[in-house]
C-alpha cells in the first residue's frame, strides 16, 4: 500500500519515512509539506538513496488518486479541517496530532485554544490504543507521546479497581517532543544541562489520559499531570505515583501488569523493582515498565519508557496501521533499541 505523508518535514514525518522504509506492506507514496517544496534528499541528506521525489503542495485529490492511506504528521489545528476531504470519501486516515482525539469539542477548545473539528468528524474518528483495541473504521486518531507513556502505566491499576486516590504523573520529554520550531526553552544554551518544567496542569495531553482512563474507572475526574523538558533528542520518561488499596500486594499489583501485556508485542514489563531507562527504547517502538510499591506508604512507584518519536508518534501510527489492515502487530517496528 502506497501512503501519503502530509507534514514530511517534521521530525514526526520524517520519523514515518524510516519505518515505512523497512515495512512490508507499506510504501512511501507521495508526501506534502504546506511550506517547503524542494526534493526531499535536498532538505534531508540522510535521506539519500532512500527518498529520490518532490516534497509537494498539499491537494487531497491527488493524494487520494495517488496513494491508499494517508498520514497526517500535522501540528495541532491542520486536520481538524483537512481530514474531512479524505473521510466522506472513506479513505483511511491515521492523524498523529491531537485534533481528533477528543470527543468533546468543548475540552479541545480549552486545552488546544483553537476551535475545534467538526461534531461529525469527531464522531467517525477512533482513538485507538492499540494495546487495548483495534479501528473499525477509516479515521484513526493517534495518541499522543506523554498520553500514551501514561496511559500504559495506568490501565492495569485502574482495570482491577486498585486505585485509592489521586493518580500523579510526572512526564519528561527529549526536546524532539517540542518539534522543529525553535524557542527559548528548546535553544541549545537554555535546554544543554538543564531541566525545565512547563505546561504544569495546563497540558493539553491531560483530557486524553482522562478520556481514556474513563474507560476503565468512570469515577476519574482529575488527574495531577506535570510535563519537563530534559536535554535528549527523544524520548519519554513517565513516572506516576498511585495511592494503592490497603488489601493490594505488589506481588499482586505485578501479576496484573503482567497479565495485562501478556500479548502486548511492544510492552515490556521489567522484573519487581527494575526501573527501565530512556535508552532501552530508543529509535524503537517499545514501551518498558517498572513498578514497585513502597509497603509504608502503600505508594505505587510506575516508570514507563518511550521514544517520543517511536511509541508516542509513527511507531505507534504504523502499530495501528498493522492493527487495522489485519498485519502482524509488529510488522516493521522490530528495530533493536539504539545502544548506547
Amino acid at each position: 500500500m502506497k501512503a501519503a505523508i502530509v507534514g514530511v518535514t517534521g521530525y514526526t514525518g520524517v520519523e514515518l519515512i524510516r519505518l515505512i522504509q523497512q515495512h512490508p506492506v507499506l510504501e512511501v507514496g507521495t508526501i506534502h509539506s504546506h511550506s517547503m517544496h524542494e526534493h526531499a534528499e535536498k532538505l534531508y541528506p540522510h535521506l539519500t538513496g532512500f527518498l529520490d521525489q518532490e516534497i509537494l503542495p498539499y491537494d487531497p485529490q491527488y493524494i487520494q488518486q495517488a496513494n491508499e492511506l494517508v498520514f497526517f504528521a500535522t501540528p495541532a489545528g491542520i486536520s481538524r479541517t483537512l481530514a474531512a476531504d479524505f473521510a466522506k470519501n472513506g479513505f483511511p486516515v491515521i492523524d498523529l496530532s491531537g485534533d481528533l482525539r477528543l470527543k468533546n469539542p468543548l475540552d479541545y477548545q480549552k486545552w488546544y485554544q483553537k476551535e475545534a473539528a467538526d461534531a461529525e468528524l469527531l464522531a467517525q474518528a477512533e482513538y485507538i490504543v492499540p494495546e487495548f483495541t483495534t479501528a473499525n473504521g477509516h479515521l484513526i486518531a493517534n495518541p499522543g507521546c506523554y498520553a500514551t507513556a501514561a496511559i500504559l502505566a495506568a490501565a492495569p491499576i485502574l482495570q482491577q479497581g486498585c486505585l485509592a486516590g489521586t493518580l500523579i504523573f510526572d512526564g519528561k520529554s527529549g526536546l524532539s517532543g517540542a518539534g522543529k520550531s525553535l524557542t527559548d526553552s528548546s535553544h541549545y544554551v537554555n535546554a544543554s544541562e538543564n531541566m525545565a518544567m512547563y505546561k504544569l496542569n495546563q497540558h493539553q495531553h491531560i483530557p486524553e489520559i482522562i478520556q481514556q482512563l474513563q474507560q476503565w474507572d468512570p469515577t476519574i475526574q482529575h488527574i495531577q499531570f506535570s510535563t519537563s523538558l530534559i536535554p535528549v533528542k527523544r524520548g519519554i520518561f513517565m513516572t506516576l505515583y498511585a495511592p494503592i488499596k490497603d488489601a493490594v500486594t505488589e506481588a499482586d499489583l505485578y501479576q496484573q501488569f503482567l497479565a495485562t501485556y501478556e500479548d502486548a508485542a511492544f510492552v515490556r514489563v521489567q522484573p519487581v523493582g527494575k526501573m527501565p531507562e530512556l535508552r532501552q527504547v530508543t529509535a524503537t517502538n517499545f514501551c518498558d515498565i517498572g513498578l514497585s510499591l513502597n509497603p509504608d506508604t502503600q505508594i505505587l512507584t510506575v516508570v514507563a519508557v518511550i521514544d517520543n518519536l517511536g511509541k508516542g508518534a509513527a511507531g505507534q501510527a504504523i502499530q495501528n496501521f498493522n492493527c487495522w489492515a489485519g498485519l502482524s502487530e509488529t510488522a516493521g517496528l522490530l528495530q533493536v533499541p539504539v545502544y548506547p
